[in-house]
């Protein structure tokens, strides 16, 4: 048999790196639910639903709340394209991959992009952004909340945002791998445009990326002086698609909005406080058998995001090698680092349904046995 017409039979894994994540049993049968037309009531009603069920795990009561067609780079790049037009002038927070892919953006869009950077790692304090903004006339500040290629937890995003604002400017925070696992309040924090994805932490197959616009940005994108570059993620085109009478914008994915709405019922039936919570046990508990192998980690306690650990490869060890040995020997994907981390860090991801006592026991045990 050719291996085009053999039968689809990936191998069983356990997705402990930095998504996506291991989903619920539940969100593999919503996605096999017959498909209705994305113009259908019933459809209608469904995105009416995930609406609903996302606005408190952001912490919103923003209408213009939804979930993109794409990945998590589809809803920065909807973030950014419709706030930034050219000329404009942008202030990138830069302290891991993410938030230099946010600057990327920024300047592809047209912006003068100042760009303030620490060493991948670091976390801003206010006053280095405070004194940023005070040296230009900024629109858009970018921001990363948790940084996935670093493991580091941006705290003060409150305080961040009031500067923001006291400086004439839009904050966008990058929720990614946040959003779902820790508390994320966008409108006590004053966050201006947020987004994250559905493959991390809410544990849902990828394709859709929430993202919430608060009432300043949404007038910001109202008062462009043309309309976003991309059609397909001009965000007031698509919060009328989603709106209670929608008019036509794209053919949504069906199955993969079943299977979110799925992923948030669950959230929800956990309760969003015993999620967190059950994320923080469970990092405690990987910190803290990590340590006792005698693998120290990269990021102080205090601002290590719970679901993403970056343990330091110890001395003398092959850091792709016992990638690999996990994957062949225990089926359990986790990753390494990248750019001026390669090789130096692993990334363990600990995210919404991989976030299991059994799944930290394995993984630790299997460590013990390779190192």
């Amino acid at each position: 048999m050719s291996p085009s017409t053999r039968d689809l039979n990936p191998s069983q894994r356990i997705l402990l790196g930095p998504g996506p994540s291991d989903v619920h049993p539940r969100v593999l049968r919503a996605m096999a639910t017959p498909l209705v037309g994305h113009l259908d009531p019933d459809f209608i009603q469904i995105m009416q639903d995930v609406k609903a069920l996302l606005k408190p795990i952001f912490g919103t009561n923003n209408d213009l709340t939804l979930a993109v067609p794409g990945t998590g780079t589809a809803a920065m790049e909807a973030a950014v394209g419709n706030l930034i037009e050219p000329g404009d002038s942008a202030l990138a927070c830069i302290h891991g991959y993410f938030g230099e892919r946010l600057a990327e953006m920024a300047g592809r869009y047209g912006a003068t992009v100042t760009r303030l950077e620490l060493a991948w790692g670091e976390v801003f304090d206010v006053g280095n952004i405070e004194q940023a903004l005070s040296a230009g006339d900024f629109k858009v500040v970018t921001l990363v909340h948790a940084e996935t290629s670093t493991g580091a937890l941006q705290p003060d995003i409150q305080e961040i945002a009031s500067a923001c604002h006291q400086a004439g400017a839009l904050l966008i925070l990058d929720c990614v791998t946040s959003l779902g696992g820790l508390p994320v309040e966008v409108d006590a924090w004053g966050v201006d445009v947020a987004y994250s994805a559905g493959q991390k932490s809410l544990s849902a197959p990828p394709g859709l990326s929430p993202i919430t616009v608060g009432d300043r940005a949404r007038h910001a994108i109202e008062a462009r002086s043309a309309p976003p570059a991309v059609f397909y993620l001009d965000l007031l085109k698509l919060a009328a698609y989603w709106g209670e009478n929608p008019s036509y914008h794209h053919t949504s994915p069906i199955s993969t909005m079943y299977a979110l709405r799925e992923a948030l019922r669950l959230a929800h039936e956990e309760g969003l406080s015993e999620r967190y919570a059950r994320h923080a046990r469970n990092a405690q508990r990987l910190w803290d058998g990590l340590t006792e192998l005698g693998i120290d980690l990269f990021i102080p306690e205090s601002l290590r995001v719970p679901q993403l650990t970056t343990p330091l490869v110890p001395d003398g060890v092959d850091a792709d090698e016992v990638r690999h040995r996990l994957l062949e020997k225990y089926n359990i994907e986790i990753a390494g680092g990248f750019g001026p981390l390669a090789g130096k860090i692993w990334r363990i991801g600990l995210m919404g349904n991989s976030s299991r006592a059994e799944n930290i026991e394995l993984l630790l045990s299997a460590l013990s046995h390779w190192l």
